[in-house]
């Protein structure tokens, strides 16, 4: 009994590896926290970068469903982290991209923001969807696209994660002034370094080496 509850992880007696229930746990409440955030962003008309903000600019302009398109867009982006990082983050990433893209479609049956300030949702979305995309990166998963990339560059050449989203975030959130007000981008953009400096600050691998 007591060798089962260590394997399935209801305690844990090695310091630097996670077990499979403690992987379920991480996978299931980063997507969760990832898709609140992504949430209170939509409730403001607001943005983000990556595949997210493509996934956003889609579902304002065409009226998409925001979870299709969000999954759909990461897609191309599993050969690369099958390729580079293995198969048990592939499958624990398309798991969490997969939960994020459902659970962001179900936030609006379950409760509704009737009214929130751009700001304030810009300072929420983004520091839920960085606690949500920290959880992933600890327990090796991700959001995808951009964030595949980013984990491959930091374990490859030691770029922050979070330096490498950013950069690509801005190059996104750019694009967002031909289809809305510059207002609304401008708080995106708040949103979008609020999270990937959240993200760049908190994940190090050389301070947190579970696997």
């Amino acid at each position: 009994m007591a060798q089962m509850s260590s394997v399935f992880g209801l305690w844990n007696t090695s310091p630097t590896r996670h077990t499979p229930i403690e992987d379920a746990q991480g996978v299931f409440s980063g997507s969760l926290v990832a898709a609140l955030g992504l949430y209170f962003l939509a409730s403001a008309g607001l943005l983000t970068g990556s595949t997210a903000g493509v996934a956003f600019l889609l579902h304002y302009v065409t009226g998409v469903n925001f979870g299709l398109a969000f999954f759909l867009l990461n897609v191309p982006f599993f050969y690369l982290s099958l390729k580079r990082l293995g198969a048990a983050f592939t499958i624990k990433t398309f798991i969490a991209i997969g939960l994020t893209s459902f659970l962001t479609d179900a936030q609006s049956r379950l409760f509704e923001v009737e009214q929130i300030h751009p700001g304030w949702a810009a300072l929420l979305g983004g520091l839920l969807l960085g606690y949500g995309v920290l959880a992933l990166y600890r327990h090796r998963a991700s959001l995808g696209g951009v964030g595949i990339l980013g984990v491959y560059l930091q374990e490859r050449f030691g770029i922050r994660a979070g330096l490498v989203q950013l950069v690509i975030d801005m190059a996104v959130l750019a694009v967002a002034f031909a289809v809305t007000t510059p207002w609304i981008v401008l708080w995106s953009v708040l949103g979008a370094v609020v999270l990937n400096l959240f993200v760049a600050i908190n994940h190090r691998a050389d301070r947190y080496i579970a696997l």
